[in-house]
């Protein structure tokens, strides 16, 4: 759910301002978007959930376990049959709403593996009550009158995260992976750069019409905004050598000189993506991890 500033927002559509909570709004004849009550930092506005089908539908992402949102997403539906509740990842705000939803439509709950013990196993941020009636494997469908959704396995910000692809119209539901205003926080030992970084190699050669995000505004140039996200990444990997050649050693260190300006309250987050690069430049075999709590990092 962590997001990070980037310079890439040139390829995002505008208009996410005072986007009203609750309100279904209708992005094309098979999506209407659903605002959650959750804006914060990390966040953004808040978790978009998606409504996807006719006359049955899927939901993807239902968000919180937040009784005004789930109203919410009762009045889109509309009554319609539920077919498939769909998890892109189990981060806390977009997987808890899955079972009060499951409760109330019958509706099986599928998609992403759920949490396993011990991997982050500190991290608030994992639904841990998460459990997927079918997981899904990367080019399985759930599918319904009119409308079907093939998963596309995306790990790197999670373990687990899947994006969906909606075969009739060509547009892609891009979970945390690809977001709308920011770069996603990947958080070891969960969170794995080097799978980050093919997973938006993967996206890079896919033809998907748009993006429809987790959060910020839907994507209408998706592969000009992955290849700025890649070169973004690089940049700050770039950064971070540069700062080990100049003498730096430890994490905030790099953090408090590459991020100046940041929100206070996104500094950890920052601190979390800098470690996840330094874990796969250690992997690749170009810096050396050390000290006595092994916190210290020099070029290999």
């Amino acid at each position: 759910m962590t997001a990070l500033p980037c310079s890439t927002n040139g390829a995002i559509s505008a208009g996410m301002t005072d986007l009203p909570t609750g309100q279904p709004i209708r992005l094309e004849p098979l999506v209407t978007r659903v605002l959650a009550p959750n804006p914060s930092p990390y966040t953004h506005t808040g978790t978009q959930s998606y409504v996807v089908g006719g006359r049955d539908v899927a939901v993807i992402d239902p968000g919180p376990d937040d009784p005004a949102h789930i109203a919410a997403l009762a009045a889109a539906i509309g009554g319609r049959t539920v077919r498939a509740i769909l998890v892109t990842h189990h981060h806390r705000d977009h997987s808890p709403a899955t079972r009060p939803l499951a409760a109330a439509t019958g509706a099986p709950i599928v998609g992403a593996r759920p949490f396993a013990g011990g991997e982050a196993a500190g991290d608030a941020a994992f639904d841990r009550d998460y459990r997927p009636d079918r997981v899904l494997a990367d080019g399985d469908t759930a599918a319904g009158e009119g409308w079907t959704l093939e998963a596309v396995a995306t790990p790197g910000h999670t373990s687990n995260h899947l994006a969906f692809g909606l075969a009739e119209t060509g547009a892609l539901f891009s979970g945390d992976h690809v977001m709308g205003w920011a770069t996603s926080i990947v958080s070891p030992p969960d969170g794995d750069m080097a799978a980050y970084m093919a997973s938006l190699e993967r996206l890079l050669g896919r033809d998907d019409r748009i993006y429809y995000p987790g959060h910020g505004e839907a994507v209408e140039n998706p592969r000009r905004l992955v290849r700025g996200m890649l070169g973004h990444r690089r940049s700050r990997e770039g950064q971070i050598l540069r700062q080990l050649r100049d003498g730096a050693k430890g994490v905030p260190a790099m953090v408090a000189r590459m991020y100046a300006g940041l929100d206070p309250r996104l500094l950890p987050a920052a601190e979390r993506s800098v470690l996840a690069h330094l874990i796969d430049l250690r992997d690749r075999g170009l810096v050396r991890q050390g000290g006595a709590q092994e916190t210290s990092w020099t070029i290999a």
